[in-house]
């Protein structure tokens, strides 16, 4: 990420850290002490990397814990995924002459003790979905993502699933393939066995498509909703360990690899910012430190210059 605002570290980085270390408290139990102590250091350290009028910056190293629950690293783990996935719904669209659908399906909240249980119903639920006849041979690929948010005011979760669809180019106008968002429900309905089910979402995704690969790359939890006290953390904690939470199936994960490969990097927009300076950062004391400002090398020079973008800005 790239930002047009020196106080970029202050505005981004600081809050993020300052969760980071709420995040760290409340994990201690739950993790090796190894792993909370790579919590507690995440990103202690940044070197980034800044053009010569000091108006754009870019993390260039730093060090990560990498837990999916830590607000830093999950904050840029979704800036790379929804990248990721503009790149291929792109490759997808004007490659392979695809449509493509952006859908959210939904069940009834449900309170902490069946917050398990009701992800795995949820999943099993989309898999039976995409197995019926008309949606099987229908949609060719998809990209779904498991998203849980939490209600203060009720004191209970809800587990839905973002998805993005591929079908022909055709799709809307073939009366043998359309879906309407009527059947959608239905099929929805019947496949959670769940008639309290009152809507799905389900719309085209138009030319600009930055906002729907946000959607389904964002975090799987909000930090402001996990971080709220220990008790509601530690129910998001033990319903999202372990489970794989972005999903690529059909033409979709072909895509994933084809990106993962460098074959789709002629679709990525190539950065116009030239980085001239290096500078340092240390957290302490609840903030960060510059320490050091220096020209980069010629070898950092050729690594973060004329480089294709590969994040997103994402909040």
């Amino acid at each position: 990420m790239s930002k047009s605002n020196i106080n970029f570290v202050e505005d981004k980085y600081t809050p993020k850290k300052e969760k980071n270390l709420v995040f760290g408290g409340m994990v201690e139990n739950l993790v090796s002490e190894s792993m909370h102590e790579l919590i507690v250091d995440c990103n202690t350290f940044m070197m980034m990397a800044s053009d010569k009028n000091m108006e754009h910056l870019k993390l260039h190293k730093n060090n990560a814990c990498k837990n999916r629950f830590c607000p830093i690293c999950a904050w840029r783990k979704a800036g790379k995924d929804a990248m990721k996935l503009s790149i291929m719904m792109k490759h997808l669209k004007l490659e392979q002459d695809k449509q493509l659908i952006f859908a959210t399906f939904t069940t009834p909240n449900v309170k902490a003790d069946e917050l398990n249980d009701e992800i795995r119903h949820l999943n099993k639920s989309f898999q039976r979905l995409m197995q019926r006849k008309r949606v099987k041979t229908t949609i060719q690929g998809y990209a779904r993502k498991i998203e849980v948010t939490y209600n203060h005011e009720r004191d209970d979760y809800n587990p839905h699933i973002h998805a993005l669809f591929v079908v022909d180019k055709g799709y809307f106008n073939n009366p043998r393939q359309y879906i309407t968002r009527d059947r959608w429900l239905e099929l929805w309905k019947s496949c959670t066995k769940d008639d309290r089910i009152t809507q799905v979402h389900v719309q085209k995704v138009r030319e600009d498509n930055n906002d729907r690969a946000y959607e389904v790359a964002k975090y799987s939890a909000k930090d402001e909703d996990y971080l709220i006290n220990q008790e509601v953390f530690e129910v998001f904690y033990e319903a999202l360990k372990g489970k794989r939470l972005l999903v690529f199936s059909g033409l979709f994960n072909e895509a994933s690899h084809k990106y993962e490969d460098g074959e789709l990097d002629h679709l990525k927009e190539e950065s116009a910012i030239e980085y001239v300076y290096a500078l340092m950062y240390q957290w302490g004391n609840g903030k960060y430190a510059q320490l050091e400002k220096r020209l980069l090398d010629n070898e950092e020079k050729a690594l973060l210059n004329n480089e294709k973008i590969d994040e997103m800005e994402v909040e």
